[in-house]
């Protein structure tokens, strides 16, 4: 895909999100289209109507940041949504595409999370899940190395249980992707996802086609464990350095708290059943070798 189709394709989405009565405009006579017009996005932007019409069909291949912001302004685009307006606007330098590359986590970060004495997992760039310590195997146990967490949110009937709230995180999740995804579009492992997601879930399509970016990062995550009830958990997410993109993702609540004394019986319910020896040796083996696979 082009520069100039992402653009347009993302122009001609937040348009039809926008009514005429969130920018004044009166929303009497007959509309034929979902959201604003062209002439009325070009109107209130302070450009031709013309001049919109070539952004939208992809035949206008330098739009000015003035221009951009503009319509930004119109199309009440937020500012994460305009940075990416601009990035899908701005020129790439010409790369071979290649080929989906396996991630690797640094031996440092599975041993540390082996000892923070909180669930945790590491995220790939793309929602892949590269490690899991068994605290976040007791927690939840949809999560497991090798699975992808927007496959699951969106596919994977235990993982829709677990989240009571799922209707309110699934919008976030998708625009959390499309925010990692960016202009890199010389990857065909987002790609693949994405065309796998569209064609099996109606919901995953609708929240896609809506070109959402960052909606906001969830501070707690509600879960339906099976065995313990609910969870309320809170959720950090920490940058590794080094990494393409990966996440440490902890979950965590106060000890005296509802959720604090389940997490405190669920980690006494893994332990039991836990393998002897050097259990942070082995998991970190196991997803190393699993990410070379």
């Amino acid at each position: 895909m082009t520069r100039e189709t992402r653009l347009s394709e993302y122009l001609r989405a937040r348009r039809e999100l926008v009514r005429p009565a969130d920018v004044g405009l009166p929303e009497g006579g007959v509309r034929r289209v979902a959201g604003l017009r062209r002439e009325e996005v070009a109107l209130l932007a302070g450009i031709s109507a013309d001049y919109y019409l070539r952004l939208e069909q992809g035949r206008d291949r330098n739009p000015s940041v003035q221009v951009l912001e503009s319509l930004a302004r119109v199309l009440l685009l937020d500012e994460p949504a305009t940075r990416h307006l601009l990035d899908l606007a701005a020129p790439a330098p010409r790369r071979r595409p290649r080929r989906p590359r396996r991630e690797v986590v640094p031996a440092g970060t599975l041993r540390l999370l082996e000892r923070v004495g909180i669930p945790g997992y590491i995220e790939g760039r793309y929602f892949d899940v590269l490690a899991v310590n068994r605290l976040a195997e007791a927690v939840s146990p949809t999560l497991r190395v090798g699975r992808n967490r927007l496959r699951d949110m969106f596919l994977d009937p235990a993982e829709q249980a677990m989240h009571p709230d799922w209707p309110e995180v699934a919008p976030k999740l998708v625009a959390r992707f499309r925010e990692a995804v960016g202009t890199d579009t010389d990857d065909e492992r987002p790609a693949r996802l994405v065309g796998e997601l569209s064609l099996a879930s109606e919901r995953f399509r609708t929240l896609w086609a809506r070109h959402d970016v960052n909606l906001g990062r969830p501070h707690v995550t509600r879960m339906l464990h099976p065995q313990v009830g609910e969870l309320d958990l809170d959720m950090e997410k920490l940058s590794i350095a080094g990494t393409d993109r990966q996440m440490v993702v902890l979950l965590h609540a106060a000890p005296d708290s509802p959720t604090g004394e389940r997490l405190a019986l669920l980690a006494s319910l893994a332990a039991s059943v836990d393998v002897p020896g050097d259990a942070a040796a082995s998991r970190a083996e196991t997803a190393q070798e699993s990410a070379r696979e």
